[in-house]
């Protein structure tokens, strides 16, 4: 299981059911759009303090951003 795209999923999945765009979520969470970007196609590598802070961002769980999907 690759560890960068379960989580950049993740990601996208909860900040589209939350109706956000990738700037908003950048605005929101302290990092660039570009990051999010590059994030949610699984090109980065977050570390638990990212992981962290995204999830604070999105007020869900950081367990929510790791928990495989049904796609994984």
């Amino acid at each position: 299981m690759d560890m960068r795209r379960l989580v950049g999923r993740n990601v996208q999945r909860i900040r589209q059911k939350k109706r956000l765009t990738q700037e908003q979520l950048a605005e929101i969470s302290g990092f660039s759009q570009q990051y999010i970007s590059g994030l949610e196609k699984g090109r980065r590598n977050p570390t638990i303090v990212t992981i962290y802070e995204l999830a604070s961002a999105l007020e869900v769980s950081h367990m929510d951003l790791v928990r495989p999907d049904r796609q994984a």
